[in-house]
């Protein structure tokens, strides 16, 4: 985790209401394709490496900013960090890309990258974020590990718990 916090005190706004689980949703021979709400109920909730707050409510993924190809098995997520100059950025893409890789089927191809004009370093970060190998050693580095996982650990509301 770092030691000086970039953005002080970033905008925080309101989550979104959870969605209403439906008949269709429960029906297993009923064909349900991803959709971005699904996605971004997957990423809504990662904690902000700064801040204990998730990046639903600092805004940085949002909805909209999310495209799905159920046909082709594409996701593509862009995400909008605090500042143009956050440090972070790459950690949180990082932490967007590890969750949504655990979390659909493995014939998804996932791409996370900063929303255009939202980042100064953003081809440098997008370059790193698209490139496998650079992902794969990221993941192999035992801190940064931790940090991702730490950032994608659901925390539980009642408890305080963390689960995985």
């Amino acid at each position: 985790m770092p030691t000086e916090i970039e953005n002080l005190n970033p905008n925080v706004y309101s989550k979104c209401k959870e969605r209403p689980i439906t008949k269709e949703d429960i029906d297993e021979s009923i064909p349900d394709p991803f959709d971005t709400r699904e996605i971004f109920d997957l990423i809504r909730n990662i904690n902000d490496p700064e801040h204990p707050l998730t990046l639903e409510e600092l805004r940085v993924v949002e909805e909209d900013l999310i495209k799905v190809h159920n046909d082709c098995d594409e996701v593509f997520v862009n995400f909008t960090p605090t500042i143009p100059h956050c440090s972070m950025a790459t950690l949180i893409g990082l932490s967007i890309r590890v969750k949504l890789l655990r979390s659909l089927p493995p014939r998804f191809k996932v791409t996370v990258e900063i929303t255009p004009g939202t980042h100064a370093s953003e081809n440098a970060v997008n370059k790193q974020l698209a490139d496998k190998e650079r992902v794969a050693a990221a993941m192999e580095n035992k801190h940064l590990a931790e940090v991702i996982n730490q950032c994608i650990a659901l925390k539980e509301a009642d408890t305080g718990l963390f689960v995985p």
